[in-house]
């Protein structure tokens, strides 16, 4: 469970990194699916225009051991905590960024989650575990803090031009260089750095983004996305990789759903 002042530090700046909260064993159960993941052949998987591995979506429906991650006894008690009573995964992913990897512009996952997949309310929570220790180097995730108190930025468009709109970017609407400064100045950034197995949460209309990055040791994120069960999608444009089909609420596993793997 969360403290108090970690509650209310996620209410003020709409996010909460928790270092430490996987262990090694739990880390290296999902860090053992990277590479079979990104190998698959499926339109799920989104990659850079070389054909690496950039993302690969719906995780938790294909992976067992992604699919334990989202009935993690913490991820399920802080998440419940943060949004007052029970949740569905939206959607999962695992984002993988290798050496001189595409920038992820500045965006908002509700603002996607509301107009293409129809979830009213930005109740949500972008839920991420570090797998890799994540530094100022390796093109960490980099928030705007407070931004979520904005609601959907209106400003921002899905850019035919960026260099991974045919994987990545398909359905993310990028936030204007004008709209940024202007957010930038007012709240600053913050850099979402942490040894791996850190848990990290953000408000669904928090503004984020990440650059390339710059050294050749990986930095792989595994995200579970969720909304409270009374705020479902109600377009169903997407396949289910993307977007849920299965609004039923998550319950939380033992403790030791992670590490079983180990023992395969």
């Amino acid at each position: 469970m969360l403290t108090a002042d970690q509650a209310k530090q996620f209410e003020y700046r709409g996010y909460l990194v928790l270092p430490g909260v996987l262990s090694p064993d739990e880390v290296n159960a999902l860090a053992r699916s990277i590479e079979p993941l990104a190998a698959r052949p499926g339109p799920e998987v989104a990659r850079e225009p070389e054909g690496a591995a950039h993302v690969v979506y719906g995780v938790h429906l294909f992976d067992e051991r992604y699919g334990a991650l989202a009935h993690h006894p913490i991820l399920v008690a802080c998440a419940e905590q943060l949004l007052g009573q029970s949740f569905f995964v939206h959607q999962s992913r695992l984002n993988v960024k290798q050496l001189d990897g595409s920038v992820v512009a500045w965006h908002q996952d509700f603002a996607t989650y509301h107009r293409i997949d129809g979830i009213p309310d930005a109740r949500g929570l972008v839920i991420g575990v570090l797998l890799d220790n994540v530094t100022a180097a390796n093109a960490p995730v980099v928030v705007i803090p407070r931004s979520h108190t904005l609601g959907i930025v209106s400003e921002a468009v899905i850019d035919d031009n960026v260099r991974d709109h045919e994987g990545a970017a398909k359905y993310r609407y990028d936030i204007l260089p004008a709209t940024m400064e202007r957010l930038v100045s007012k709240f600053g950034t913050d850099a979402i750095l942490g040894p791996a197995g850190t848990l990290f949460f953000m408000h669904a209309n928090l503004v984020h983004g990440s650059s390339i990055n710059i050294v050749p040791q990986r930095r792989a994120i595994a995200y579970i996305n969720v909304s409270p069960c009374d705020n479902r999608g109600e377009s169903f444009t997407r396949p289910d990789y993307y977007a849920a089909r299965d609004f039923s609420a998550v319950s939380a596993a033992s403790d030791d759903c992670l590490v079983r793997f180990n023992r395969d």
